[in-house]
């Protein structure tokens, strides 16, 4: 007997996309942005130059007025104008340079963001095909799409626009403070009081707005799981008559969304006109205690008037550093979002020493298997199984019995809690999960066509796959005259899953891509669900060809298309109440009669 401890099972201590628990550290949040920026280290050491040389041109410019007005003396016709052009000049040329060098920033940054950008939403992909089949058991598509649209846009919109901003303001800020010094030390003065005021406010206020961002994106990616919800299911809202209802629903979520939008700008908002008023202020100071210090001959009037340019510099940043950082607080936040998507843990690894599972014959048993898809919740509770290779294993029962989890295990989407599964006498825990799944071929109930060619979608399972091979594969699915009727026959562009043609097809275009390939193995679960009887007749013939030779399990709900399995597995609650064949079952008049019967009778 072997024991696995799955570790796909859902957990209530599982850290949610919505940062619902414990919050990631901002600390840690740029730790994480700091690695894509490391991979573009050559443009982020431009970006560095552009915005120190950039600042430190336009930072002279207020130094140059000072001297130009030095140059005007008190009284009429006392204007040195060689001296005022001369500074004004260099004043010009310099803004001038500084301007191109802030576009040229601005274009940097663009690109910057777009290759970062690029390079997230590349690795949010791959860790959403690398995630095992529970996680998304358990989150929203809605959710998930979200985070990798709205929060990477987001956080695109930070990268391109607000660090540039930050970064500029701060050299800014370090830069005004020197040439203030240097004018005059008495006036810095003024900024003891005023700048620890706006640094009280502005730590306040982002304390109290990063969790009302954090819930805005929370918001909204629910809203946007319940719109993909409605969408996918726009049939059954009108077949229902649910219209209303479900635009009531929508409303109560729209409006949870918009609040938690609104709350979080509002509160936001704050911040910058009191931060504002904080720096006008100190102005008004400035301009008071300068005129003291000009009427003692402390000062020059170009010093005062340089000084006021430097301290709007000053000042001036750290008003918009306040208006920014209620954009980085929903940046923040929805980086978090992302970074725990990032985090969450991967299909655990293959075993150490994994072999591959070569030359399958399809010997598959199942020894005293026990499994439940929350702690405490068993689905299955002691399931024992024997397919010899070449048989037509049937699974049926009443819903919820663990028809499909029986196949979830087969295929390692979960793990087995204990007991043992093996093929052909060998562990599935010892061998690769790709060379396990590629030794089988899945027909599913719900069928998934991707946008692309008819021949491309039977083609998927095979690369190398011919024409001639897929059309040998839809006749033999009783799908070719219906391919050939379409606009472009088998160029024909399927889309948005395969909306341009109707249920019934779909699963034949599946059951075509099944046949295409030639694993040892089968697995059709509810195959002929959305096939009308006519058309589930026609296909039998091509079914039982499909079979020969392979190991099939075959799970259905209409009985009568199971009657030939070399073996029926009757589930009920987790175990298996009855097996035997079509006959032996209704001679036993057990369980599996009754729910034959009440099939029957039903019609």
């Amino acid at each position: 007997m072997e024991q696995k401890q799955n570790a796909n099972l859902p957990s209530t201590a599982m850290r949610s996309l919505h940062g619902e628990g414990q919050k990631l550290k901002k600390t840690y949040i740029l730790r994480r942005l700091w690695r894509y920026f490391k991979e573009y280290k050559w443009l982020l050491a431009l970006a560095i130059f552009l915005t120190l040389a950039g600042n430190a041109l336009a930072l002279v410019g207020p130094k140059l007025s000072g001297l130009a007005i030095d140059a005007i003396e008190p009284g009429p016709g006392k204007v040195d104008f060689a001296t005022v052009f001369y500074y004004a000049k260099y004043m010009a040329l310099f803004y001038a340079l500084s301007a191109g060098m802030s576009y040229a920033l601005a274009r940097l940054m663009i690109r910057l963001s777009r290759n970062i950008v690029y390079r997230m939403r590349r690795d949010i992909f791959e860790k959403l095909v690398s995630l095992p089949v529970g996680f998304f058991d358990r989150h929203q598509t809605g959710d998930v799409i979200s985070i990798i649209s709205y929060d990477v846009d987001t956080i695109n919109a930070s990268l391109s626009n607000d660090i540039v901003q930050i970064c500029t303001s701060f050299i800014t800020v370090l830069g005004s403070l020197a040439m203030m010094l240097s004018i005059s030390p008495v006036l810095i003065l003024v900024f003891v009081v005023t700048i620890p005021v706006s640094v009280l406010i502005t730590r306040y206020r982002a304390k109290k707005v990063r969790p009302l961002f954090r819930l805005r994106s929370k918001k909204l990616g629910e809203l946007n799981g319940f719109v993909e919800e409605v969408t996918s299911g726009q049939r059954t809202t009108k077949a229902y008559h649910r219209e209303q209802v479900m635009i009531d629903r929508f409303d109560v979520k729209n409006k949870e969304a918009v609040d938690a939008y609104c709350n979080a700008d509002y509160y936001a908002c704050v911040m910058g006109p009191s931060v504002n008023f904080v720096n006008n202020f100190s102005l008004a100071l400035i301009s008071v205690f300068g005129a003291l210090l000009y009427m003692g001959g402390v000062i020059s009037l170009g010093n005062i008037s340089s000084f006021v340019l430097y301290s709007r510099k000053f000042s001036g940043p750290i008003n918009e550093f306040a208006n920014l950082l209620a954009e980085m607080q929903s940046a923040f936040s929805a980086a978090e979002r992302v970074f725990r998507l990032l985090d969450e843990a991967p299909e655990p690894a293959d075993a150490e020493g994994a072999e591959e599972l070569k030359q399958v014959k399809g010997d598959v048993a199942l020894k005293n298997v026990r499994f439940g898809y929350e702690p405490g919740k068993i689905i299955l509770s002691n399931l024992n199984l024997d397919a010899p290779r070449g048989s037509v294993t049937a699974i049926v029962g009443p819903t919820g019995a663990g028809k499909t989890t029986i196949i979830n295990l087969l295929m390692r989407f979960y793990d087995a809690d204990s007991g043992a599964i093996t093929v052909d006498g060998q562990s599935i825990y010892g061998v690769t999960r790709k060379s396990l799944r590629l030794a089988y071929t899945m027909v599913l109930q719900d069928t998934w066509l991707f946008h692309g060619t008819v021949f491309e979608n039977i083609a998927y399972g095979r690369e190398d796959a011919t024409m001639e091979k897929v059309v040998a594969a839809a006749k033999a699915a009783k799908i070719h005259d219906t391919i050939m009727s379409l606009p472009e026959g088998y160029d024909t562009v399927l889309t948005d899953n395969g909306s341009n043609i109707s249920k019934g097809q779909k699963q034949l275009l599946t059951i075509a891509r099944a046949m295409l390939l030639d694993s040892p193995m089968l697995i059709l679960d509810e195959a002929t669900s959305n096939v009308d009887t006519r058309t589930e007749q026609r296909i039998q013939d091509a079914m039982l060809r499909l079979m020969q030779g392979r190991t099939c399990f075959v799970i259905a709900h209409r009985l009568s298309t199971i009657q030939n399995a070399d073996r029926i597995l009757v589930v009920n609650a987790g175990d298996i109440v009855e097996q035997g064949t079509h006959r032996e079952l209704m001679a036993k008049n057990g369980f599996y009669a009754e729910l034959y019967h009440s099939q029957f009778e039903a019609v």
